[in-house]
């Protein structure tokens, strides 16, 4: 009789696994449940620092976003808004490349520079055209600023399939040294840029940030629009999904990845000009102050959907100004704000995953070997 031979299969520890497609109702729980979970976990970890009550912490970070709303002063609420509209101009203007899996990671070298091109026109043409004509002037440069330092990653991807995620990372700092020249140059060596009269957005009933705001939820609306239910959206979405299926199609992929980053640049660029002539009326190499990565994140949280970044970024910006003025007061690091954000967005970032993903564990598998 022949002895039977055990041949034992080890298997990986553990492997990945992707979902079946969950209810949106399901996944939305869970989300919600992580943001709650998020909100206790701020207040429960400044409270240990700080020493603080629970709800004296939250009181403060509340009074830090809003000020004294219920008395009627609404300062601290534009600014709120203000920062939402800059941090979520820049996620939209990621969002078409990130949908066509083109990694553009060059949100800040794009916007720095139609925040260049911003204050070039206010130095330079301030006094020689008129108002009306000096911000037209701003908008079309700023625009094409961001456009064409988009737009160059994007013709060396399409011609010769160059790494996006590096040439667009790259470019960041070469925008941050032409910034860096250009005050030292402007700001007679001190390397300071006195803010400038000529070529700011106008202040309405005495709010210097209304038009930004506007400006960042139009932009919203349209690019809803044009992602959901344009052509060019469509043709984003094919491409994203697979390019052998866009050519096939007849969709002519070079000129797809180059329209697309020509927007996105284009975007960021506005945002510059938001930074520039709405907001600093001055620039310097820290005028996007690394949000340009956050929107990256705010963009993929936001499952591209113009509208549900709204809402993330809302949630980022409260946490990020409230925790911030909860440092301030216990006279904490100003990175304890920056750190508690990354918890929290660590967190989100964890919650989606496995709502796509599950893990398997390893079991013992035995096959017999007569």
């Amino acid at each position: 009789m022949a002895k039977s031979n055990e041949i034992k299969h080890r298997e990986p520890l553990f492997h990945v696994v992707k979902r079946d497609d969950m209810p949106q109702w399901q996944a939305w729980l869970i989300r919600c449940a992580t943001i709650l979970i998020g909100f206790l976990l701020v207040g429960i970890l400044s409270m240990a620092i700080t020493e603080e009550s629970f709800g004296d912490t939250y009181q403060i970070i509340f009074s830090g976003v809003f000020g004294r709303l219920f008395e009627g002063r609404t300062t601290m609420l534009w600014k709120y808004l203000q920062e939402i509209a800059i941090l979520l101009c820049l996620a939209l203007a990621l969002t078409p490349a990130f949908k066509m899996k083109f990694w553009n990671c060059g949100a800040e070298g794009q916007a720095l520079m139609g925040g260049l091109a911003s204050i070039f026109c206010m130095i330079n043409f301030g006094e020689k055209l008129s108002y009306p004509a000096l911000i037209i002037t701003i908008i079309v440069t700023s625009i094409i600023a961001g456009a064409v330092w988009g737009v160059i990653p994007a013709v060396f991807k399409a011609l010769f399939n160059t790494n996006e995620t590096l040439f667009t990372l790259m470019m960041n700092y070469i925008a941050t040294q032409i910034i860096a020249y250009y005050v030292y140059i402007e700001g007679g060596g001190s390397n300071v840029i006195n803010p400038v009269a000529y070529g700011n957005f106008p202040a309405v009933g005495n709010n210097d940030y209304f038009v930004n705001i506007v400006t960042v939820a139009a932009i919203t609306v349209f690019m809803y629009i044009y992602l959901k239910y344009s052509k060019q959206g469509y043709e984003i979405s094919v491409v994203g999904e697979s390019q052998n299926t866009a050519r096939y199609v007849g969709i002519n992929v070079k000129k797809v990845i180059i329209r697309t980053m020509l927007i996105s640049g284009a975007l960021c660029g506005v945002t510059g000009m938001l930074l520039v002539a709405g907001k600093d009326h001055s620039i310097n190499t820290n005028l996007v102050g690394g949000q340009g990565f956050t929107a990256i994140l705010m963009s993929w949280l936001g499952q591209f959907n113009p509208f549900i970044m709204v809402v993330m970024t809302a949630i980022v910006v409260f946490l990020r100004i409230g925790v911030a003025k909860v440092a301030d007061t216990s006279h904490l690091n100003s990175s304890f704000s920056e750190i508690i954000v990354g918890i929290v967005i660590l967190m989100l970032v964890g919650c989606e995953f496995f709502i796509h993903y599950s893990i398997k564990f390893r079991h013992s598998k035995k096959e017999v070997k007569a």
